[in-house]
């Protein structure tokens, strides 16, 4: 064979190979330079899609607004404005846009809707006497080219700092995509950072387990671990790591695109953040070491598919991303992260079974209540019940519970505890002790660490209920406080002619309200509450020039209720 044909074999050999990695995940076919840049602002992420965030992934870019509000809003391409919705936290104030595409765009934490859409937003809200709203808009109502203006940027719901949420969904699935493979202008020439490597035994559920940590080292552009080939003692292993991304001229640790694990240069499991919809987003917690987390690690985010991880964005052969290493050999495994752009980082290194150990659990486990993925999970005693359907699990845990008193001698119920994350809501039931007949009072409290969550119990038969998606310590409260009415700057009898808005802060014992509502001079008058606890009226033609009377009445979650009632000129 002459040198130029093994010089072409050679380069054809590494070709294939390098082809065969990025083929492992098929490349989505989405449209390219459909969509402009949706804000008037210096364009820039604060964030990507597929960052990981409590209990879901980050589905959008966050748009920056050059760290201010009320900058104008674009439609990304033509369609309709097809829906709109208001609320006090999430999207804020948000609309949607359908594209002939079979593509749907979302703008969330807007400050202001343009003129003609907000007229519409605003009749229907007091159509319905509600400040939040979700409307779905006829097709010919709304058309809009792209470029239009149809909003101002804003800091609205649940937004920490002025930016734009941008989202591009499937219309059909209400599938998320990913933006940045639509040829977004962000310039990224920047490959991903990898800090830990995680490995775990498993032959021990994720949960009751501390991984091994290891740093990493770089040699000649590739990751390795610092300490050198590593002797585990256990036959089944399986792997995470702490990643970001950066795109080019940002400081921001972004989230990573892909992920893909080899073994012995086959590859075995990988995942991809993108097509994700909201009712998968919370799998994120199967995704990560939530435990790890939940006590104060960083993210690790796992490159094997968990057994209770369903709609999956792994693709995994039958191991699941779990390597025997029962053969006593040494394997060479390679991880390899990516980012949208194709700019790839390769993590390498050796493991190896130092000596055999066999994946038997422990004579004392038959002893315990043990919980499992895929199966109903039950659990009661004379003071508590509940069950967990089967997709609450993500992986196997002992099962531990306890019960305390509380200053007053009131009992406290330790359900486990809030490092195991759950999928689904389950119901708890509690043995009333106060009082034994529904008085429609009794709230059920939720504590774990400094959150509180407050639930109105219903009444059953002696069992007061509630419904709850984390594992902490319950007990049952009785509520009979109002909510307390604090008026900012106005007061009853004021001349509010130099005023431009009335403001409420409403407090309540129990955290949440139940309801909020103004009249005006009889007619119901429209507040916001964004972000929850402050209800802002701004002046406008719904009140004239003149004498007015405005009520105020709150209700709390037990049906606590408060009315104030004030005279005004204005």
């Amino acid at each position: 064979m002459s040198i130029f044909c093994k010089i072409s074999l050679v380069v054809t050999l590494l070709l294939i190979g390098a082809h065969g990695q990025a083929q492992y995940f098929k490349k989505p076919q989405y449209p390219k330079n459909y969509f402009i840049w949706p804000v008037d602002a210096r364009k820039g992420l604060a964030a990507n899609f597929g960052e990981l965030r409590p209990n879901h992934y980050h589905m959008g870019l966050d748009c920056r607004t050059d760290q201010v509000e009320n900058k104008k809003v674009f439609a990304s391409a033509a369609g309709y404005i097809a829906r709109v919705k208001i609320e006090p936290w999430g999207f804020g104030q948000v609309i949607y846009i359908n594209h002939p595409n079979g593509l749907t765009t979302l703008y969330a934490h807007l400050n202001k809707f343009n003129t003609v859409l907000d007229e519409y937003v605003t009749t229907q809200q007091y159509k319905q006497q509600s400040w939040a709203v979700d409307l779905d808009i006829p097709q010919g109502m709304f058309p809009v080219s792209q470029g239009d203006m149809i909003a101002y940027s804003g800091n609205t719901g649940g937004s920490m700092g002025p930016h734009v949420h941008f989202e591009v969904r499937d219309t059909k699935t209400d599938k998320v995509l990913n933006p940045l493979l639509m040829n977004f202008p962000i310039t990224d020439n920047v490959p991903p950072q990898i800090l830990r490597l995680a490995v775990y035994d498993r032959c021990l559920s994720t949960y009751e387990q501390t991984p091994k940590i290891y740093a990493l080292k770089k040699v000649n552009g590739v990751y390795t671990t610092a300490a050198g080939k590593l002797n585990v003692n256990t036959e089944r292993v399986s792997f995470a790591i702490t990643a970001y991304d950066q795109y080019t001229g940002s400081t921001n640790q972004n989230g990573i695109y892909e992920a893909v694990l080899y073994d012995d240069n086959k590859p075995v499991s990988g995942f991809r953040l993108d097509s994700i919809s909201y009712l998968e987003t919370r799998y994120l917690n199967a995704h990560i070491d939530y435990s790890y987390r939940a006590k104060g690690g960083p993210y690790l985010q796992h490159l094997s598919r968990l057994p209770g991880y369903e709609p999956s964005i792994y693709k995994t052969d039958k191991s699941n991303g779990v390597i025997s290493l029962l053969d006593g050999q040494t394997h060479a495994i390679k991880i390899n992260v990516a980012d949208p752009e194709g700019n790839t980082s390769e993590l390498k290194f050796d493991i190896q079974m130092k000596s055999p150990s066999a994946c038997r659990p422990s004579d004392a486990d038959g002893l315990k209540k043990q919980f499992h993925p895929g199966f109903i999970n039950i659990f009661e005693n004379e003071s508590v019940r509940f069950f967990l359907p089967e997709n609450a699990l993500y992986d196997s845990f002992t099962f531990k519970y306890n019960e305390i008193k509380n200053a007053a001698g009131k009992p406290i119920y330790q359900v486990h505890n809030a490092t195991i994350p759950l999928q689904t809501y389950f119901t708890l039931n509690i043995k009333g002790n106060f009082p034994l007949k529904d008085t429609g009072k009794v709230i059920m409290h939720r504590s774990y660490g400094s959150k509180d969550d407050y639930v109105k119990a219903t009444f059953n038969n002696g069992w007061y209920s509630a419904r709850f998606r984390e594992f902490g310590n319950y007990q049952l409260l009785v509520d009979d406080t109002p909510p307390v009415v604090t008026a900012r700057g106005f007061h009853n009898g004021i001349n509010a002619s130099k005023l431009s808005r009335i403001l409420f802060t409403i407090t309540d014992d129990m955290e949440d309200l139940k309801n909020f509502t103004a009249l005006l001079d009889g007619k119901w008058l429209r507040f916001s509450n964004d972000k929850g606890r402050n209800f802002i009226y701004n002046f406008d033609e719904k009140c004239p020039p003149g004498e007015h009377e405005l009520i105020i009445s709150v209700e709390d979650l037990a049906g606590n209720k408060t009315t104030k009632t004030y005279q005004f000129t204005r």
